[in-house]
């Protein structure tokens, strides 16, 4: 197995099981977070940053475009992210799970598009004396979805919502 085929079976399951989860949330819950500690996103804000998780990152890396995340324009210092109260949330879980079907279809593009430049050593904004390879850095993105679409199971938990793991994993 290569980069490509490995970025792109890692990201259709990812997508798959963040799109069963999405399908799960009720319009009405899209203002709940957990209670207790601070800085969590309501669920709208989740599935928001949901459908910029993969795709969007990967763009970024493969083009080698940086720009701010949305809503931190006004933030001090470069790359901070806003605080949980301040991110852009979704209108209703049909825009969100639109959205996430862009964001793959973006995702799976990239992947395509950065095929030939898997090795080269590419440097994140975070992190830029550290360059890894492209592959690596875009599976670090996959990744990064799959770190939220765990959250966003264990909202759908917190909520009283019948998950399991196979829900998790995208196999319900």
């Amino acid at each position: 197995m290569n980069w490509t085929e490995l970025l792109e079976a890692e990201a259709n399951t990812a997508y798959r099981a963040a799109e069963g989860l999405m399908t799960l949330v009720d319009d009405g819950m899209l203002e709940w977070k957990p209670t207790t500690g601070e800085n969590w996103m309501t669920t709208g804000q989740l599935l928001k940053h949901l459908t910029s998780a993969c795709g969007a990152a990967c763009r970024m890396f493969v083009m080698g475009e940086w720009g701010a995340p949305e809503g931190a324009e006004d933030l001090p210092g470069e790359g901070m992210l806003p605080a949980a109260e301040d991110m852009p949330s979704v209108e209703n879980v049909a825009a969100a799970r639109r959205a996430l079907a862009e964001d793959k279809a973006l995702a799976l593009r990239m992947i395509e598009e950065a095929a030939g430049r898997m090795d080269e050593p590419t440097p994140a904004p975070w992190a830029p004396d550290y360059p890894l390879p492209l592959g690596q850095q875009l599976l670090s993105m996959v990744g990064h979805l799959g770190n939220h679409k765990a959250q966003l199971y264990y909202y759908l938990k917190l909520q009283g919502k019948p998950v399991n793991t196979m829900h998790l994993y995208g196999m319900a």
